[in-house]
């Protein structure tokens, strides 16, 4: 029987530790922050598109700025009628790009002086965005995909929490390791309500090639921060399950990151995962993605 993640009802009051895409991140009140702060990395973690429009736009709007400066002093470009405001637009864009095509060029002191102001706006664009580019796009990102739920049966004779991960770019990833936490609120011996993070061992924490599929596994003992706890009881505290997964990408040499989280109402219990391993025609390994997600009964 395949089965899907139930709604999570604590969702809407008590937002997730790890975001999902789309969620608005938190209100952050205070510490002298303004809109301008952090925005090289704000930008960064704009996707690729994302970026290009963001240097699309700003270029349109200085270069339009400019054309408005040239036309407020007629007959300082040569050959630029009064009030020609898509000439100036063009001769701002040929300025801007250093193009110089010399139909058009400066004739006064007002005309000149902004030629040399936008010749510098224009370098120091082009060396930010590339800047920026680059790092946009020269920065390692993982396919790393996590399964939409986690699954708790017994697995030699102890009860255990399973979740899956696989590489969907199906490069290898040297020295993965993966770390597993429990956030829940708690209550101090003085009455402090806080929110506490509980390590979750897992029985192998470290893969050295992390190429296909990983089910990571931590046992439910005594020792075990979820032993003797229920969906009710992990709702009641707010609980969630953080996973953090890095390695080395062997293409880029470089460490990669993904996380994942799982709340109460995503983990099934007495249920396992669909086979997604086998052997093919020929003695190939192949692998089923499409039933990464799926579970079955115990």
């Amino acid at each position: 029987m395949s089965s899907e993640p139930p709604a999570d009802p604590s969702q809407g009051r008590y937002p997730r530790v790890v975001r999902r895409v789309g969620d608005p991140g938190p209100r952050i009140m205070g510490g002298g922050r303004s809109p301008f702060t952090d925005v090289y990395h704000r930008v960064l973690a704009l996707p690729l598109l994302g970026v290009l429009a963001l240097m699309g736009a700003t270029f349109l709007v200085l270069n339009l700025a400019f054309a408005c400066l040239y036309m407020s002093d007629p007959g300082g470009v040569a050959e630029l009628p009064p009030g020609d405001f898509w000439n100036a637009f063009f001769f701002s864009v040929e300025t801007f790009g250093t193009i110089g095509y010399g139909h058009w060029y400066p004739q006064d002191f007002h005309s000149n002086l902004l030629m040399t102001i936008e010749t510098f706006v224009g370098l120091v664009y082009v060396a930010v965005t590339t800047g920026m580019v680059f790092a946009r796009v020269s920065r390692p990102v993982s396919r790393v995909t996590f399964s939409k739920v986690a699954v708790i049966h017994d697995f030699d004779g102890v009860p255990t929490l399973m979740f899956r991960a696989a590489n969907l770019r199906a490069n290898h990833i040297f020295e993965a390791d993966v770390a597993v936490s429990l956030a829940r609120d708690a209550v101090t011996a003085e009455g402090f309500s806080i929110r506490r993070f509980e390590e979750l061992r897992v029985v192998r924490s470290r893969s050295p090639l992390f190429a296909l599929s990983w089910t990571v596994m931590h046992p439910i003992d005594e020792a075990s921060p979820l032993w003797n706890t229920t969906t009710e009881s992990l709702e009641a505290r707010h609980a969630e399950i953080i996973v953090v997964l890095s390695g080395t990408d062997d293409r880029y040499a470089q460490r990669v990151h993904a996380r994942h989280s799982y709340t109460p109402s995503e983990i099934l219990r007495d249920m396992r995962f669909a086979d997604i391993l086998f052997i093919g025609a020929g003695g190939r390994r192949v692998v089923d993605y499409r039933r990464f997600h799926d579970v079955v009964d115990v």
